[in-house]
C-alpha cells in the first residue's frame, strides 16, 4: 500500500440520497421502489439536487442505497446532529450537522476555530488570543480541514451528493480478501478538489464500505493510496468506521446535546465532552 499523505483535500459535498427503479427514460426514479431479488423494497434515499442521475448507472446507485441502509438508514443519518472525532491524531472536530457550526482544535499549532462551514464565517484563536489580522486565511484553512477530515469519516453517507457521478466497475476482493463490488465515484464542479476520483469497495455481504482508493484525477493510472474502512461501530443510530490501516480516526462520538456556547466560547474545549 502506498504511503498515505497526512492531508488530502477531499471534495465537500452536500449530502442526500434515494433511488430504485427506472423511469421512462431509463434513469433511476428517486420516488419509486426497487424490485430487489423479487421483493419490493422502499429505500427512502433520494439523491441530492445536482447528483448526476443520468450519468450514473443503476447498479452503482442501488449499491449506494444498500450501503445507506447498512450504515443505519437515511432517517437515522438525517436525525444525527452532533458528531465529534479526531483526525489522525492531529485535529479534533465537533460538527453540528443541522446548523453547519464547527469547532476545530489543532493543539500542535495552538489553533482553535469556531466557524460555520456554510458561510465560512467565525473566529480564530491562536494560543488563546483572538486572531484579527489573518482570520480570513485561517477560516479558509479551517474549511479545507473540515472538508478533508469529515470526508474520511462520513464518505459512505455521501455517495449520492450533489455533483457526484457513480459507475459500477467490477467484482473484486479487498486487501483482506473479502468479496466486494467496486463503484467509481467522480465529481463535477463541487468541493475543494473536484478533479479527484475514488474507487469504493462495497462488501458483498454486509454492504458496508470496506476499502477505498484515491486518484488525484481521472488520468491517473495508479491510485495515490488504498486504505481499508474497518472497525465499524454503532454511534447513536448510525455506523461509523475509524480504522484506515496505518492511520485512524479516534474519539468518535455521536451526541444528542452539547453545551450551548461550545461553538462560541474558546474556553469550552471538545475534550470536555468526553
Amino acid at each position: 500500500m502506498r504511503k498515505l499523505p497526512i492531508l488530502i483535500i477531499l471534495p465537500l459535498l452536500i449530502f442526500s440520497c434515494k433511488t430504485s427503479s427506472t423511469n421512462e427514460e431509463g434513469f433511476a426514479d428517486s420516488t419509486a421502489t426497487a424490485d430487489d431479488g423479487g421483493v419490493f423494497v422502499e429505500y427512502n434515499n433520494p439523491p441530492a439536487e445536482g447528483f448526476n442521475l443520468e450519468g450514473s448507472d443503476m447498479i452503482a446507485m442501488l449499491l449506494a442505497d444498500k450501503c445507506m441502509i447498512a450504515m443505519g438508514g437515511r432517517e437515522a443519518w438525517d436525525n444525527t446532529r452532533y458528531i465529534s472525532w479526531n483526525f489522525f491524531g492531529r485535529r479534533d472536530h465537533l460538527w453540528d450537522k443541522s446548523t453547519g457550526d464547527v469547532r476545530i482544535e489543532d493543539p500542535s499549532n495552538g489553533i482553535t476555530m469556531l466557524m460555520n462551514i456554510k458561510d465560512r464565517q467565525g473566529q480564530v484563536f491562536k494560543n488563546g488570543a483572538l486572531v484579527t489580522d489573518s482570520s480570513d486565511y485561517f477560516l479558509q484553512k479551517g474549511y479545507e480541514w473540515w472538508v478533508n477530515d469529515s470526508y474520511w469519516l462520513v464518505m459512505p453517507y455521501k455517495l449520492k451528493d450533489s455533483g457526484v457521478t457513480l459507475k459500477y466497475l467490477r467484482e473484486d476482493t479487498t486487501m483482506t480478501g473479502s468479496a466486494a463490488d467496486v463503484i467509481y465515484m467522480s465529481f463535477d464542479s463541487v468541493g475543494v478538489t473536484p478533479q479527484n476520483v475514488y474507487e469504493v469497495w462495497v462488501d458483498t455481504d454486509s454492504k458496508l464500505v470496506t476499502q477505498w482508493a484515491y486518484y488525484p484525477d481521472s488520468s491517473a493510472v495508479e491510485p495515490r493510496f488504498v486504505t481499508p474502512w474497518a472497525d465499524y461501530e454503532k454511534y447513536g443510530n448510525i455506523m461509523l468506521s475509524g480504522d484506515r490501516g496505518n492511520y485512524g480516526l479516534e474519539n468518535i462520538a455521536v451526541l444528542e446535546e452539547v453545551p450551548n456556547n461550545i461553538f462560541e466560547n474558546y474556553d469550552v474545549p471538545i475534550a470536555s465532552l468526553r
